[in-house]
């Protein structure tokens, strides 16, 4: 229950996804903003133990900050519910859109924002109607530089840029590693652009959009949490009619998947300043080295203020 000190807080981080430590990274950086906004901050990892505590304690408001399915796929966001946790964040069933790439791809496209082109493919239908026919047909239908990733997941893990035609089944192999669908789109060449959305309950408003310039030309999993191997721009380099674009962009794919109160909407902004949808986040990277935090830093406020605010629209949601 809340007290003189502010709201009683449970941040989630952990879990037992390929994201565990940077899950781990993000959790430790809400909880300090949250101490600094002056709320009563408790750090949970979502174990066996976790829905009875929360049970028990009824703490104000929890703050997930768990990457990868153990936050991202619905399925805990929609036990919070069930047991009436006021919970920061996007409901199970937007998570799960978010979540899928096609899905989110799909839904986007039909609602007029840019998608690259591309071809969805289950583990089993590339065994059962061979590899290299499968290959073939996915060659002819796709032209030049190809990205090839797992359905969900994030940190671009299992996500191989294929520029030789050779490099296709390998990069397949490693997408299943991490999922049971892969995804082959043409690749997309320009600038990647990060916009992070917040609804504080005012509606949804674009943080400044950020670029990524990595130094290996790929923004790796190394990339993003080796600190010294990406240059980031906050805000980005882009011209104004193209910051424009990517933000309105950003906005329509928050409301189109039904997002709440915080997400991150990734793009590749071409040489014509059009924006390129290529995934959203639910559960955004929080760490020191993520986007939404340099995102918050460009826009002159601080992620104490931002995460706090997001903290005090949930609670109010569930009065």
């Amino acid at each position: 229950m809340s007290d003189s000190s502010g709201l009683y807080v449970v941040v989630l981080a952990g879990g037992i996804s390929h994201e565990r430590d940077v899950s781990l990274r993000s959790g430790r950086r809400v909880a300090d903003a949250l101490i600094a906004a002056g709320h009563r901050v408790v750090l949970r990892d979502p174990d066996a133990g976790l829905l009875p505590f929360l049970v028990n304690e009824r703490p104000d408001v929890v703050f997930p900050a768990l990457h990868g399915s153990s936050g991202e796929d619905g399925s805990l966001l929609e036990l919070l519910a069930a047991i009436g946790v006021p919970t920061v964040g996007s409901s199970g069933a937007a998570s799960r859109r978010a979540w899928s790439k096609p899905i989110a791809s799909s839904l986007l496209a039909a609602a007029g924002v840019d998608v690259p082109e591309s071809i969805v493919l289950s583990h089993e239908a590339f065994r059962e109607l061979g590899a290299s026919s499968v290959l073939k047909v996915v060659r002819s239908a796709l032209e030049g530089d190809l990205v090839v990733k797992p359905a969900s997941g994030g940190s671009a893990q299992g996500v191989t840029i294929v520029e030789d035609t050779n490099d296709l089944p390998r990069a397949m192999v490693e997408a299943f590693t991490y999922d049971d669908v892969a995804v082959v789109e043409r690749r997309i060449h320009g600038t990647e652009i990060a916009v992070a959305v917040v609804d504080t309950g005012d509606g949804p408003r674009t943080l400044p959009a950020v670029e990524i310039e990595p130094t290996t030309g790929v923004y790796s999993f190394q990339a993003r949490y080796n600190a010294g191997e990406t240059t980031f721009y906050a805000p980005s380099r882009l011209g104004d009619a193209a910051v424009t674009a990517v933000s309105e962009a950003a906005v329509l794919a928050h409301r189109t998947l039904g997002l709440r109160d915080l997400s991150r909407v990734d793009f590749i902004v071409d040489d014509s300043g059009r924006p390129w949808f290529l995934e959203a986040n639910v559960i955004p990277g929080l760490t020191e080295t993520s986007l939404v935090p340099l995102a918050i830093e460009a826009s002159g406020t601080s992620a104490a203020a931002i995460y706090g605010a997001l903290v005090e629209a949930a609670h109010a949601r569930s009065n």
